[in-house]
């Protein structure tokens, strides 16, 4: 009966984010705000009914009591963040605090069958993540100054990553987080979102050749500092978006050509000087060589995905333990094992979604300090999006990084919160200026 239950449980989440995945798109033909609302409502109807038939299953699975608190803890969450986000914020995008949620029991999800301590601790870091930002889009709607202190960004985000090289807990190789009073995070999260305010502060004072080559120099720093510390996949993200920041500043190819074909040059040489380079390409050329050794990870990701098929085993089903780290880097491959491939497409296409929503927020801004904010801080989720899907499914090698709001990991949960934060101040003031507007005529 159980069995029966799983599988027809496993189609109706494959039917409801197949809907929210369409509705997530079908958003952006509407210009009428009650067409849009209602688009919303819908998709929070489809989440919660997502939400409910994956803990229903955890349920008969693990006859575990504390799965019912833990699933009715989940639910008072969103329904309070949905409630606030529109009480305090009227001109938010809703869009985005549907996506933000969805992505979030998701991960929620994989994680409870995964590891219920995890489940617990990551909730709790996404409850404090929630509440510690909620403030972030009335401050970047009032704040514009922050454009003043570029070099307290820079020099901030360079002495962060220098207490980590020097200080940094060394984990599969790299050295990436700092423990204190028995807990760690990883600076190179949060130093990303100042690196980013460095750069747009930098541009918007001035593109001239002496600007770019004092900002080149910053970032080559925080890039170089990355490298020494190992964390190659962070130091790829950092370098990706500078260039591409630098090519909208100026709107020059050469940078955009130059920056590319340096950075070629530069994985070559990490190649070369790194043995963990060596080993996750080695892997990622031809994992079956072996299997049992620096190809076991991705060959058991293929393994889960090729099993799991477009409709997927169904949750408790699968086997998705055998993956090393699978609740970080390789979460992807556990939900395309046990929710099926439809599913994990439907995540890769909310992912878009909301990188897009970020893209069109940096087209609508006049100011061009806004402007690459919000357009950095759109590269480095994408980025970051196409590494973690890219290694799992072995398009590109592994790099180590975490799949936004649904990997477990605090730091990632919460920088990735306040990214978010901070696209919805940007959103909300070019709302707030275009009702201005209308009013004003």
């Amino acid at each position: 009966m159980i069995n029966l239950i799983v599988d027809v449980s496993r189609y109706f989440m494959i039917l409801l984010i197949a809907l929210y995945t369409y509705l997530n798109f079908r958003y952006f033909s509407f210009h009428d705000e009650k067409k849009k609302n209602s688009i919303c409502r819908r998709q929070n109807i489809f989440m919660f009914l997502i939400h409910l038939l994956a803990y229903g299953i955890i349920w008969l699975e693990m006859k575990d009591e504390r799965m019912l608190v833990f699933y009715a803890a989940q639910v008072l969450f969103f329904l309070v963040y949905l409630f606030l986000s529109r009480l305090f914020y009227r001109n938010l995008s809703k869009l985005l605090v549907n996506n933000m949620c969805l992505l979030l029991s998701i991960g929620f999800i994989m994680l409870t069958r995964l590891s219920f301590d995890r489940a617990v601790k990551q909730f709790t870091i996404v409850v404090a993540a929630a509440a510690v930002t909620f403030i972030i889009p009335f401050v970047i709607d009032r704040a514009w100054q922050l454009s003043r202190i570029p070099w307290v960004y820079g020099i901030l985000g360079g002495i962060l990553l220098g207490i980590v090289y020097v200080a940094g807990t060394n984990s599969y190789g790299a050295q990436l987080s700092i423990g204190i009073a028995g807990f760690s995070f990883q600076p190179s999260e949060f130093v990303k979102i100042s690196y980013v305010f460095f750069i747009a502060a930098m541009f918007y004072r001035s593109v001239s050749f002496q600007t770019i080559l004092a900002v080149t120099g910053v970032s080559a720093l925080h890039v170089l500092i990355l490298v020494l510390s190992r964390d190659l996949g962070s130091a790829l993200i950092f370098f990706t978006t500078y260039v591409f920041m630098l090519f909208i500043a100026t709107g020059k190819w050469i940078y955009l050509l130059g920056g590319t074909a340096g950075g070629v040059m530069s994985s070559v040489l990490a190649f070369h000087l790194f043995d963990h380079v060596k080993t996750r390409v080695a892997a990622w050329l031809n994992p079956w060589s072996d299997i049992a050794g620096k190809g076991y990870q991705i060959s058991q990701s293929l393994f889960a995905i090729g099993t799991g098929g477009w409709l997927g085993m169904g949750l408790y089903r699968g086997m998705p333990r055998k993956i090393p780290v699978v609740e970080k880097d390789f979460i992807f491959s556990a939900i395309s094992e046990e929710l099926g491939g439809i599913f994990a497409l439907c995540v890769l296409l909310i992912c878009l979604g909301c990188f897009l929503q970020f893209m069109m927020v940096a087209g609508s801004m006049q100011a061009l300090f806004y402007k690459l904010i919000a357009f950095g801080l759109g590269m480095i989720y994408a980025i970051q999006v196409f590494l973690t899907i890219g290694g799992v499914t072995k398009f590109i090698p592994s790099t180590g990084v975490t799949l936004p709001l649904v990997s477990y990991g605090g730091s990632s949960a919460a920088s990735t919160f306040i990214i978010f934060g901070i696209i919805q101040g940007l959103y909300i003031l070019k709302r707030n200026e275009e009702e201005e507007d209308r009013y004003e005529s």
